[in-house]
């Protein structure tokens, strides 16, 4: 009896490696190859003036290296939440849990008007923190406490499904061979959650990175100091200088992708070495 061609409720492969092409041309490349083909009309004088003034370098400066820290901190205490969440039962967990998700519902201007509200001088934490000589909001350590906010929720829900798969037999025959908590944690936990860890480090850096609505109020934009490069493109436009913010936009997607495939290459370095845990 010949074998039976199984049949498929989605179109074969041909058909749908074609819709996924044409999709992904129409959303992803084709918007960002026009901004390297504007970048590219003008020469290259031109383009490294655009780039490379003191003011562009700040802010460069200012927003990579917030949106890492910030994507470390989440790293760590997004980590700790989802291992709350997924080993503890308590009242409200099913609250807290769905809090987690907030900043993705939350239009981010209206979170930038609740940061700046809560950590301004005269604010409901600003009141507190001020005396003590610690500034929050339009400053920036103010877009620090925006960019955790919003990228949190990326680390949790990327760790909190490889917390549920992880057995805790194994945790408890560590125990058992004499293993402390944290020989237990290095060894027997941290391996396999990992790879999720990086991938959600990666999509917190990404958020962040390009982080607008709930920056600008609690950042205070000044120049050289707390204005990030989202907003500097947006200056830019505004001006009606297109080339200028189309070359600073060219720069951000180019080391944003360098940035990403080292942390990509390093979650499948990590994959490969735990054996595609």
């Amino acid at each position: 009896m010949g074998a039976r061609t199984m049949r498929r409720v989605l179109p074969g492969f041909p058909l749908a490696l074609g819709y996924t092409l044409v999709y992904l041309s129409l959303i992803v490349l084709i918007p960002l190859s026009a901004v390297f083909l504007k970048a590219a009309t003008q020469g290259w004088e031109s383009f490294w003036a655009a780039i490379s003034t003191p003011r562009v370098v700040a802010s460069y400066q200012l927003t990579y290296g917030v949106s890492l820290l910030a994507a470390a901190i989440n790293a760590v205490f997004g980590l700790i939440f989802a291992w709350v969440l997924v080993r503890y039962d308590f009242p409200g967990r099913r609250i807290v849990d769905a809090l987690v998700d907030l900043p993705f519902a939350l239009p981010t201007a209206v979170a930038g008007i609740a940061l700046t509200a809560i950590y301004a001088g005269n604010g409901w934490l600003g009141q507190w923190l001020q005396p003590l000589g610690i500034k929050v909001a339009f400053t920036p350590l103010g877009i620090l406490v925006a960019l955790i906010f919003i990228s949190l929720p990326f680390v949790v829900r990327t760790v909190q499904p490889v917390l549920e798969d992880l057995e805790t037999e194994l945790e408890e025959v560590a125990a058992s061979l004499g293993a402390d908590r944290w020989q237990t944690f290095y060894r027997v936990v941290l391996p396999p959650v990992l790879p999720a860890l990086l991938t959600g480090f990666a999509l917190a850096f990404a958020r962040a990175v390009g982080e607008y609505g709930s920056v600008i109020f609690i950042a205070g934009n000044v120049p050289m100091v707390s204005e990030i490069t989202p907003l500097l493109i947006i200056t830019k436009l505004e001006q009606f200088d297109y080339p200028g913010a189309t070359a600073i936009a060219a720069v951000m997607l180019v080391t944003s992708f360098i940035l990403l495939f080292l942390i990509n290459g390093l979650q499948a370095w990590v994959s490969r070495r735990h054996g595609g845990v």
